[in-house]
């Protein structure tokens, strides 16, 4: 990429030269031709300085985009190892070792949480794929919202500190909703997962589910580092992350956030990103 910029400049410059030293040749030659030469020449500067700078934001973008997507490469290696790895070791364990049976059965349950999670990560990736291409149709059904919030909520349950709770699940009982039942999943997990993602080991999460004013109001809540304002609309492009893959302490894909904002357009319905006090962040979604 900075090859190409190299080039693409040298070749703007030698124009340039080229511009001006055959309207200096032009004037010496014919004097009274000077008034248009400069005015042709003025527009010919405008128009390659136009499109030089179109040009260049167009190589900028793809710059970025190229980054992007190795971050998406390595973060994807390291979403794929880690669960693999503690499948892996549990399953040794079992074989190698002469364990009872709750042993067995607690290291069993962990491989299932690191499959469901692969199964995730998976899924996300499909359907990124799917809704990129418009091949993705969101068959609609009238389904419990409610009792769907809660499975996700209690699967996603991190029992990582004590006795202590995590997730704390605020859900108002039998809310109806019209939409894709797998599509919303996704959103409910995708945002849980976020917050749990980027809250410190112990730190409490809020999921709220309730109606108001008619309309059923779903919401995560963190005390996380937050979102900066200039960030909280770069959220949702399609793996836009913060920071290096190399040296950023949160795993993650990038392709979540692009899944939410995707599957709640075509259910009609908003999400606002807020800040919460004294920190961390505050994701709510209003469905009409």
């Amino acid at each position: 990429m900075k090859k190409s910029i190299i080039i693409f400049y040298a070749l703007l410059l030698y124009a340039l030269v080229q511009l001006i030293s055959w309207g200096t040749l032009v004037v010496r030659l014919q004097p009274s031709r000077m008034t248009m030469i400069m005015g042709e020449g003025s527009v010919f500067l405008f128009l390659l300085g136009f499109g030089g700078y179109f040009l260049h934001q167009s190589l900028k973008r793809e710059d970025k985009l190229r980054e992007q997507q190795q971050n998406f490469l390595m973060s994807i290696t390291h979403e794929l190892k880690s669960p693999l790895a503690a499948i892996k070791l549990s399953i040794q364990t079992i074989v190698k070792r002469d364990l009872d049976k709750a042993r067995q059965i607690s290291l069993l349950n962990n491989s299932l949480k690191d499959i469901e999670r692969l199964d995730d990560l998976v899924e996300n990736m499909l359907l990124a794929t799917k809704i990129e291409n418009r091949s993705y149709t969101f068959p609609k059904e009238e389904f419990n919202f409610s009792e769907l919030v809660y499975k996700i909520t209690d699967r996603l349950q991190v029992h990582s500190c004590g006795n202590e709770q995590l997730i704390n699940a605020h859900i108002q009982p039998n809310l109806q909703l019209m939409g894709d039942k797998f599509a919303l999943s996704s959103v409910v997990t995708n945002l849980i997962e976020n917050a749990v993602k980027y809250s410190s080991p112990c730190d409490e999460i809020n999921v709220h589910l309730n109606k108001v004013d008619g309309h059923i109001q779903f919401s995560v809540i963190d005390k996380g580092p937050g979102i900066s304002d200039a960030e909280k609309m770069l959220i949702f492009d399609k793996f836009y992350r913060v920071g290096n893959e190399n040296v950023r302490k949160a795993k993650g894909t990038g392709l979540g956030l692009f899944i939410v904002k995707e599957v709640l357009q075509y259910h009609d319905a908003d999400i606002t990103v807020k800040d919460n006090q004294p920190h961390g962040s505050i994701f709510e979604v209003t469905f009409s």
